[in-house]
Order: C-alpha cells, then sequence, then structure tokens
C-alpha cells in the first residue's frame, strides 16, 4: 500500500487487483461531472506537463472513450467501454493503453457521499498478476496521485 498525499493505492501481493482510494472536499455530483463532462477531462486527467486531448467519449452504457496524452517528446492514447454509467454513483468502464494493445482491465469507481465530501474508490481488476504487476510498474502510483491532486484543485476552483 502506497500513499501519496491523499491518494492511497492498495495492491496486495498476488492479486490481479489495484485499488485507489480519495477523498475529495466536493459533493459527489460535482465529482462524477468531472468524471464525465469531456471539457473537464481535459483539465485534471493525466499528469501535469502532458496535454490531455478528449478524442471520444461517450459516457452512457455502452458508450466509448478514448484519451491522447500530448507530450514534448511523444503521443499515446487510453481507450475503453463504459458499461455502465449511474449518476452520480458509480461508474464501470474498460481501459486500455494503447501502446499496450490487448491488456485490457476493468475498472470500477464509485463515488461515496461523506456528509459533503466525496469518497472516490477505483478498482482495477486485470487480465493476470503479470499484467496488474507491470501497470504498477509503469509509475501509474504517481500518475494517479498526479492526476488527483489536479481533480482537487480543479474541484476547488469550480466551488468558488
Amino acid at each position: 500500500m502506497t500513499k501519496n498525499n491523499k491518494t492511497i493505492v492498495t495492491a496486495e501481493p498476488g492479486k490481479q487487483d489495484i485499488l485507489i482510494t480519495r477523498e475529495f472536499d466536493a459533493p459527489r455530483e460535482l465529482v462524477f461531472k468531472a468524471y464525465t463532462d469531456p471539457n473537464l477531462i481535459s483539465q485534471w486527467w493525466g499528469p501535469r506537463g502532458v496535454t490531455t486531448i478528449v478524442d471520444k467519449m461517450e459516457a452512457k452504457k455502452g458508450g466509448m472513450w478514448r484519451f491522447v496524452h500530448k507530450a514534448i517528446d511523444a503521443e499515446y492514447a487510453f481507450n475503453g467501454v463504459y458499461h455502465d454509467v449511474i449518476s452520480p454513483e458509480r461508474i464501470v468502464q474498460t481501459f486500455e493503453f494503447e501502446p499496450m494493445a490487448g491488456h485490457v482491465l476493468l475498472e470500477t469507481i464509485t463515488f461515496e457521499d461523506h456528509g459533503g465530501k466525496t469518497k472516490l474508490i477505483s478498482q482495477s481488476v486485470f487480465q493476470s498478476v503479470e499484467d496488474r504487476d507491470g501497470m504498477l510498474q509503469s509509475g501509474m502510483e504517481s500518475g494517479a496521485a498526479e492526476s488527483n491532486d489536479r481533480l482537487d484543485e480543479l474541484l476547488e476552483k469550480m466551488q468558488k
């Protein structure tokens, strides 16, 4: 288990999943909106210094999504399919890093109301322990923490 600022990443040895939790000082409707509005996604999704372009985003059951990261020296994309979108409670989607095509994970993001704050719980289930460990070794933990920090900053601005 690793804790970066307020983001907690749990990955038990030998298991095929990663659990990420974070509490945001914002109502869950607002946090959910930040996850489902393409104009907001581009403002927080991904590390600082990388531009996120929302190529496609149909936040509904059966809808597809694709985000492109543009850095100074690289461009790469992520994509998936929404399996369930229940506002403002839950999103279930697949997630695939295009340069590693075929390694698809299933992600369930739950938005819990905690008296005006939101506890976000993201569980990613991988096809194998090796896939999960590869994601951890790719720097996913610091990327998730940085994205969550950026989301926290955006939510603060949205509430002013």
